[in-house]
């Protein structure tokens, strides 16, 4: 393999992989993801107070306080309504 096959080579595995690590937390098509409405309810039924829901690295990203006064930054698959990760803020 000459120099320039090994840097076209190179760039494509790169690239590749720049690809991979891009892609989303959440991976639903859009077609099959619940209204964000319906997330803000059932965290309201909880006792949650919802300040904010938007979509963020393909997940239902909430800002809320929870049940126990803390403020919460909580990532949600927008099919399901699982929980992916949470970060309390006191």
């Amino acid at each position: 393999m000459n120099n320039k096959q090994l840097c076209l080579a190179t760039l494509l595995t790169a690239f590749t992989v720049g690809s991979a690590a891009a892609s989303s937390l959440c991976d639903v098509a859009e077609s099959d993801r619940q209204p964000i409405e319906l997330l803000q309810q059932m965290l309201e039924n909880e006792g949650w107070q919802v300040k904010n829901i938007k979509v963020d690295d393909g997940c239902y990203e909430a800002y809320a306080i929870d049940t126990s006064g803390a403020r919460v930054e909580a990532y949600f698959d927008p099919q399901t309504f699982e929980l992916i990760k949470s970060e309390k803020n006191n």
